[in-house]
């Protein structure tokens, strides 16, 4: 999978749009707190764009692994609810700030979960001493 591919599939999963930053694709506006792809002298980095700052979480050499990684985040997740509009009434921007804040809280707390599982297990006898990024 390329970010193009990417771009397609989050889509077609209806997520929306505003919950992630792919590079070199049509952005839709921003919320403050989102997902991020982005390719780097070789490098793709995924994370999330928080509170004004870049936070990486891993790093790839290869475009489809961190294409997937950011799909895997973004799709497993629940789906958002989007609350019905009446027919010909715009959605209310600031609704659909809140929930998307809410959806990315969401996304971010259970990789923060997985991330802590992951790091348990790779610990020698359970200790978080010296565990670090592969």
């Amino acid at each position: 999978m390329d970010r193009f591919a990417l771009y397609r599939a989050l889509g077609a999963a209806r997520v929306p749009a505003a919950s992630y930053e792919i590079v070199d694709c049509p952005a839709s506006p921003l919320v403050a707190d989102r997902y991020f792809l982005d390719g780097r002298a070789g490098d793709w980095v995924v994370g999330v764009h928080e509170r004004g700052t870049r936070e990486v979480f891993e790093r790839f050499a290869d475009e489809d692994a961190a294409c997937r990684w950011m799909y895997d985040r973004l799709v497993a997740t629940e789906p958002a609810s989007v609350p019905e509009e009446p027919a010909g009434r715009a959605p209310d921007p600031e609704a659909l700030q809140r929930q998307a804040d809410d959806d990315l809280e969401a996304a971010l707390a259970a990789m923060r979960r997985r991330t802590e599982e992951r790091s348990g297990d790779e610990r020698p006898g359970g200790s978080a001493e010296g565990a670090g990024p592969a």
